[in-house]
């Protein structure tokens, strides 16, 4: 293992893994706040609950 690190600067891998997983994060979270069910900023749109029929009274 330390052979590759005679290859690799640490100092570089470890910025360059920094700026992967924050680039990695803020995609993760702006995918969440496009969609409807994990927008925690604006909650779930409410044209889509009254959108949906009621069931009939006969069924249980």
């Amino acid at each position: 293992m330390w052979r590759i690190w005679l290859l690799f600067d640490p100092r570089r891998v470890l910025v360059a893994m920094g700026v992967f997983l924050f680039t990695l994060a803020l995609l993760i979270h702006f995918i969440l706040l496009s969609t409807d069910r994990f927008n925690w900023l604006e909650g779930p749109h409410m044209g889509t609950a009254a959108q949906m029929a009621p069931l009939p009274s006969g069924a249980k």
